[in-house]
């Protein structure tokens, strides 16, 4: 029965929520009559007692502190996947999220936005003083509208104007406990609904970019959920998550 709840509102929100309404307040998408079902849970992640190879474990391990899903949704990191987190019930996967951590020295797009904004090259960002966090919020709201200009380019010359494409307002948030911004897209069938929606969230603490992203697109393989409605009942849970991640653990051993 709380299955047909949530099936409910999805369509409702699809049709009458305007796209930006959706992204900017996501618990709209929990239906909050039906407590025991989105009652979020937190479970702790173990955290290796020495820094593991971003090459040879999964990415997740290193950086969560701690998990939070509806009740009886588990998410743990991918085995055999470096970057993926696992979203499941009941043995069935219902997604994955993807990070990708980009050393800001191989990333020249992202070091101008730094520099313009007053960050040094190659510095580690004060993220104690509200000026350096000012300075990189400028730096990520930059990069994220380069994104989204490329994202607009891929879709014209794949789409031209059969589908609708929206990009999603920045909003600020937190990653890591430091400044980040959440950011997305969503392309509209013709005949109305959703084709896909996309959900990223972006921080850096000067040497490393962060990029977390999912998504509802049933062409991906990976980073997605199979169902609209799964993706929007998660999005709450995704959000506190990215922001209790350890960043920090990374940081420490990155330096050399």
């Amino acid at each position: 029965m709380l299955r047909v709840y949530h099936l409910i509102i999805a369509t409702i929100l699809l049709i009458l929520v305007p796209v930006g309404a959706r992204f900017a307040f996501p618990n709209l998408f929990i239906n909050k009559h039906t407590q025991p079902n989105t009652e979020a849970t937190a479970t702790k992640t173990a955290t290796p007692s020495k820094p593991a190879n971003l090459k040879k474990d999964n990415t997740w391990q290193r950086l969560l502190r701690s998990t939070s899903a509806p009740n009886n949704w588990q998410v743990i990191p991918c085995q055999g996947e470096a970057a993926l987190l696992c979203v499941s019930s009941q043995g069935k996967t219902l997604g994955t999220v993807e990070i990708d951590i980009y050393p800001v020295k191989d990333n020249p797009d992202f070091q101008k936005h730094l520099t313009e904004v007053g960050i040094p090259q190659g510095s580690q960002i004060n993220l104690q003083n509200p000026q350096s966090q000012s300075q990189l919020i400028k730096a990520l709201q930059a990069w994220v509208a380069d994104s989204y200009n490329t994202f607009a380019k891929n879709h014209q010359a794949k789409y031209a104007d059969k589908i609708v494409f929206s990009t999603y307002p920045p909003q600020q948030v937190s990653v890591g406990q430091q400044p980040g911004i959440r950011y997305g897209f969503v392309r509209l069938k013709p005949e109305g609904g959703v084709q896909e929606q996309h959900i990223g969230y972006v921080t850096s603490d000067g040497t490393q970019l962060y990029v977390i992203n999912t998504s509802f697109n049933p062409s991906s393989s990976k980073a997605k959920f199979d169902s609209l409605e799964n993706l929007a009942i998660f999005q709450p849970y995704l959000s506190a998550i990215a922001e209790n991640l350890n960043l920090s653990i990374n940081q420490t051993s990155a330096q050399p």
